[in-house]
């Protein structure tokens, strides 16, 4: 059987959680031709569990260089894919056993769509934090979006190369600089028929500050060299806004007359409150607003963070190390 469709993971670290991505691969009830999977490893070798997954899948690993790019990685596994069709995963990530059938049938379904994405599902005991990051993932669906993570991703691979892959020269944010150029040349489709559990999603707040801080630092190489819709600019601009409005609001009560301190801490709450308020939103009774609001206090001031450590070139190690 010819291969219809490569699956391309790379991976580096947390090895468990790739045979969980491998796991729910086996289980695709798909007919439509063969399944291939490329893993593209950081690591020095695998382990015996992962090499025995070669007897379930058509399954090659390719080795890189540790001190490239996951944009790297994705690119060198499409190199070496033979399907039609391309299906970018994160090695944490958890399938539907319909979401290769539901993506192609919705790829070609409609030859205006680019590219398919599947929405994200709580695990089992959810904490607040995931509940928060799902829900977010979940604003829009069943519609065209502007952007897409990269933990999902299904199109052709002829799109693939007329957009010249993912920017190798960007650590963080490679999947919304990619997803844009995608854009271009059709829709970015998010979908509710199929899902996916994010396994390694945030869980806890602390080290999602800091993993948000590394995040941040491609901000501003990822703007350069395509469009920024009205949309994203808030994205930008509000985690300024928030982070100094505060700081200034503090050194003004020693500065400023009492009013004047009161008004811009004032012009300062208002963007964080509605951005909580439009979170407990979304999120409804899962998730309390004291959580919606620690969520926010802290990744406004983290991706502030990154951003200015961005400017200075200051990037740090990938998200797929443990």
């Amino acid at each position: 059987m010819s291969i219809a469709v490569s699956f391309i993971i790379p991976h580096k670290g947390r090895e468990a959680m790739l045979i969980d991505t491998l796991s729910s691969i086996c289980e695709q009830d798909f007919s439509e031709g063969g399944i291939e999977v490329i893993v593209v490893s950081q690591n020095q070798s695998i382990s015996s569990t992962l090499e025995a997954f070669k007897e379930r899948l058509q399954l090659t690993v390719i080795f890189n260089q540790d001190r490239n790019t996951i944009s790297h990685s994705r690119n060198l596994g499409a190199q070496a894919a033979s399907g039609e069709f391309l299906a970018f995963l994160d090695a944490d990530i958890h399938l539907a056993n319909n979401w290769t059938q539901t993506a192609l049938s919705i790829l070609q379904g409609n030859n205006e769509i680019a590219l398919v994405s599947a929405m994200q599902i709580n695990s089992k005991e959810a904490p607040p934090l995931e509940r928060i990051r799902t829900a977010l993932s979940n604003a829009e669906l069943d519609t065209n979006v502007d952007f897409l993570p990269g933990r999902n991703l299904f199109l052709r691979k002829q799109t693939f190369h007329s957009v010249n892959g993912f920017p190798e020269h960007l650590m963080t944010c490679e999947d919304y600089y990619f997803t844009d150029s995608v854009s271009n040349l059709g829709y970015l489709y998010y979908t509710s028929q199929t899902h996916y559990v994010h396994i390694g999603e945030d869980k806890a707040f602390i080290p999602m500050f800091k993993k948000e801080i590394w995040r941040g630092q491609s901000n501003i190489a990822s703007i350069q060299g395509r469009r920024i819709g009205l949309r994203e600019w808030p994205s930008f601009i509000v985690p300024f806004i928030i982070t100094f409005g505060f700081i200034f609001t503090i050194s003004s009560l020693v500065t400023l007359p009492t009013n004047l301190s009161m008004l811009l801490g004032l012009v300062t709450t208002l963007p964080l409150a509605a951005y909580t308020f439009r979170l407990k939103k979304l999120t409804g009774k899962d998730v309390s607003i004291l959580h919606c609001l620690w969520f926010y206090t802290l990744y406004f001031p983290a991706r502030t963070i990154g951003t200015l450590l961005g400017v200075r070139g200051a990037v740090s190690t990938s998200s797929h190390k443990n």
